[in-house]
């Protein structure tokens, strides 16, 4: 394949999406490509600059950071005048947008070299009901923008899905293209000698569903089985969740204890509980059954085509008391569960690479550059 010039172009460097960009920019530069990454200036602090630091050394079109505000705003427009910069500078043959602001500023900067416009939804406004006004808005939003897109790459078929029943059918190329792990990451992660119970990482917002789980976990003390717990993330929701585990009893047995990276994490706690109310194919799942961390998640997203045969043993989503009895369940059954997360380790070992996922984005860009030049 020829040598490409391509721009990634995301708000927020942190979580999954941020995780998925470092691992395309990496991939696609080892095999030759020319990369390049703009991120929002405001957003990730100490950890996202860390992290970007480590990166530059391979992006041949280096990283640069401007504002983007979360929701509309003037501040838009300077961030769109400084994308459309990028791809002059760099003469970027691909434009590729993640999530919902980072697609938007990639489909609606102009385009004098005719560089493909990709885009990967990674959950945002597919999250939104079209029922309620801000839904209505945003997925009006992204609508409008379909028609500029030559390229729409899903991590799911389940998000694949949802974008085809609340925006419509794509003009351009559509892929789906599963996240993937690399191989250090199945070394085993066992949990430390004092670890807890049960383990969360992720944002912390109701969408993630912390709430269910401290829910859960009241339940459970309820019916004579206690049970600790530890909260790893930040995020908007935080206090929610901490008065939550006061009010139900729960401070001492809970310990909300930051942003700690997820292989690091893993170690603190014997049992990872996914208690989310929407995914789209979350990397916290794969790190997990990589690292062959015992594993309870709601059916809900993604989730289901990285469990695969094994999906049966999934919860309902928005279920405190499944989720309870789930973990009851796991906790007093170890060796079934650490059965069911060994053949969950080699499903993902087999189904879910990184390399897998770096070969079939370039593949994708093929196609949509051979359909936009021909």
């Amino acid at each position: 394949m020829t040598p490409l010039n391509i721009l990634h172009v995301l708000r927020t460097p942190v979580g999954g999406l941020f995780r998925h960009v470092r691992d395309l920019a990496r991939g696609q530069a080892a095999r030759g490509h020319r990369v390049g990454v703009i991120a929002d200036s405001g957003t990730g602090g100490p950890a996202a600059d860390a992290l970007l630091r480590d990166l530059k050394p391979v992006l041949a079109l280096g990283v640069t950071r401007t504002s983007m505000p979360r929701l509309p705003g003037p501040t838009d427009l300077t961030a769109l005048a400084h994308v459309t910069g990028r791809i002059a500078s760099a003469r970027a043959d691909v434009v590729h947008g993640h999530g919902a602001k980072g697609g938007t500023y990639a489909r609606l900067a102009p385009n004098t070299r005719r560089a493909i416009r990709v885009y990967t939804p990674h959950g945002g406004s597919l999250h939104y009901s079209p029922a309620s006004l801000s839904g209505r808005a945003f997925l009006g939003i992204e609508r409008l923008l379909t028609n500029r897109s030559d390229l729409l790459i899903f991590e799911s078929a389940y998000s694949a899905e949802t974008f085809a029943k609340k925006i419509g059918t794509a003009r351009g190329v559509s892929r789906i293209v599963h996240n993937g792990v690399a191989p250090a990451e199945f070394d085993p992660v066992p949990p430390i000698e004092d670890a807890s119970d049960l383990l969360f990482i992720g944002e912390l917002r109701v969408l993630k569903g912390v709430d269910l789980l401290i829910e859960a976990a009241a339940l459970l003390r309820d019916a004579g089985r206690r049970v600790t717990l530890t909260v790893v993330g930040d995020g908007p929701d935080r206090d929610q969740f901490i008065e939550a585990a006061v009010r139900h009893g729960l401070d001492r047995a809970i310990v909300f204890a930051g942003a700690i990276p997820a292989r690091q994490a893993f170690a603190r706690g014997r049992v990872l509980v996914v208690p989310s109310r929407a995914e789209s194919l979350p990397y916290v799942v794969l790190e997990a059954a990589a690292a062959g961390k015992p594993l309870i998640a709601t059916h809900v997203g993604g989730i289901p085509e990285i469990f695969g045969p094994l999906s049966p043993s999934l919860v309902p989503p928005e279920n405190a008391r499944s989720l309870a009895d789930a973990i009851r369940q796991s906790l007093e059954a170890p060796d079934k569960a650490a059965a069911t997360a060994s053949a969950l380790r080699s499903r993902v070992a087999e189904e879910f690479s990184v390399d897998r996922m770096v070969d079939q984005v370039l593949a994708a860009y093929a196609k949509a550059l051979k359909a936009l030049r021909h």
